[in-house]
Formats: structure tokens, sequence, C-alpha cells
């Protein structure tokens, strides 16, 4: 009886073959104790993480499984997770940045 339910979710859930980089927030204590210095290190971090997802998203043999196992839903989902992420520590480091840093510290 309960076969069904399971098949359903494991098709529903997709398949995620290739495995993305992810990035947290920023943490209330990282905003509080990063200075300029390690603001500039780590949006040099974040673009790096998303040129990783970029190289990661590309044509390859796992493109080819995750599309026969569900038509690349899985790894479309993964990757679009991935890209929200850092673009959204990204763009709270840059806040923070220009806010830090907005006298010519660098």
């Amino acid at each position: 009886m309960h076969k069904p339910v399971i098949l359903i979710a494991l098709l529903l859930s997709g398949c995620a073959l290739k495995q993305y980089p992810q990035s947290a927030k920023v943490s209330d204590a990282e905003a509080q104790t990063y200075d300029c210095a390690a603001l500039n290190q780590e949006i040099a971090k974040s673009q790096s993480v998303q040129q990783q997802i970029d190289k990661t998203g590309e044509f390859d043999a796992l493109t080819v499984l995750g599309f026969v196992g569900d038509f690349g839903i899985g790894n479309g989902l993964a990757k679009a997770s991935a890209n929200s992420k850092v673009k959204a520590r990204l763009e709270q480091l840059q806040k923070l940045q220009s806010v830090r840093c907005a006298h010519g510290a660098t």
C-alpha cells in the first residue's frame, strides 16, 4: 500500500545527479565581524562559487543521465537553488561592503 506513495514521491522529487556548491546567508556574527578586507575576500569567494556552479552546469554525461532519469528537472532545480543562494549571499555582502567601505577604505 505504501509502495505507490513512495514511488510517486521519488518521481516528484527529481534526481539531481550533479552536486552544486551551496552558499549560506550571511550570519549576524559574520555581518558584525567582517571588515573591508574580509568582505572583499568573501565577495571573491562567492563569485568563485558562481563560476563553479556554471562549470558544474555544463553539458556532460551526468546531464544526459539526469535527462534520462527525470528529463533534467532534478539537475535544473539543484542549479537554480544554488544560483539563488549564492546570489543572495553576494547581494548581502555587497550591501555590507557599501556601508562599511563607503569612505574609500578597501
